[in-house]
């Protein structure tokens, strides 16, 4: 299946490494121009090297912190300068602190709303003025299975990442108008950096090995083990493309059946 992304130019947050870094290469392999960025210079460069030695794209990085509004902007307004235009945005961004509801005061609510809400929204604001001058465009959110069923211990990211979904379905509403279509995406245990800190965590609270917690949770999904990077990828990759043009105000798992919850 021809995808209709070659040439189409992508921006990708958070993306030096883990789920962004897999879905920026899978868009490049597909033919689209790509900007990386995080706040790691150094893994932002080596990512985009390795990006454009296996699939020959062009790719671009710029450093930015997501959660500083003015480097948002002057993101979109980089990444429209070297590419053209934008015709996709995949949101993401790194995980706020694990823990219950008596470890945190509100700095620790403040800063995990700033990281995983209002970042979306505001890259969300910066991008759509130029998706509607081209036409339309394609948004995809990466958030957590959490949004369907939350996770122990890590309940900022359990608030947040459901406040993603509402507002995503609130702007398919706002959006489908103009031609832009914008879903979310919930991955369950993906093989990433992040997943491997987080068994670590149970291990120590539950003094096993990282081994143990990993073959215990992957007994939990159906089909007994965790995903690829590469297979997450795909499907939001789908959901960005030309093939998609009927898909929007959706929340979709990524979790092997993991996620029992209706």
């Amino acid at each position: 299946m021809d995808l209709g992304l070659k040439g189409k130019n992508v921006l990708v947050l958070a993306s030096s490494k883990g789920l962004g870094k897999a879905c920026a290469l899978q868009f490049a392999k597909e033919g689209a121009n790509v900007m990386l960025t995080s706040r790691d210079a150094e893994q932002l460069s080596k990512t985009a090297e390795e990006i454009k030695s296996e699939t020959g794209s062009v790719v671009h990085f710029k450093v930015c912190d997501i959660t500083q509004r003015n480097e948002i902007d002057e993101l979109v307004a980089e990444t429209v300068d070297k590419l053209g235009s934008i015709d996709v945005l995949l949101n993401n961004a790194g995980g706020p602190p694990a823990g219950t509801f008596n470890d945190f005061e509100d700095e620790h609510w403040q800063g995990a709303f700033e990281l995983t809400l209002l970042s979306l929204i505001r890259s969300v604001r910066a991008v759509t003025p130029n998706m509607r001058k081209n036409g339309g465009g394609r948004i995809v959110n990466i958030a957590s299975s959490s949004f369907k069923q939350p996770i122990d211990g890590l309940i900022l990211s359990n608030t947040f990442r459901t406040a993603i979904n509402g507002l995503s379905k609130s702007l398919s509403q706002e959006l489908g108008k103009d031609g832009i279509l914008i879903n979310t995406i919930g991955p369950g245990r993906i093989g990433t950096d992040r997943v491997g800190e987080l068994d670590q965590m149970v291990a120590e609270k539950k003094g096993v090995s990282a081994e143990e917690v990993k073959a215990a949770l992957e007994s939990s999904i159906p089909l007994g083990r965790y995903g690829e990077p590469e297979e997450f990828a795909k499907m939001v990759v789908f959901l960005c493309s030309g093939a998609n043009t009927y898909i929007t105000g959706q929340s979709l798992l990524i979790d092997g059946g993991m996620v029992k919850a209706l």
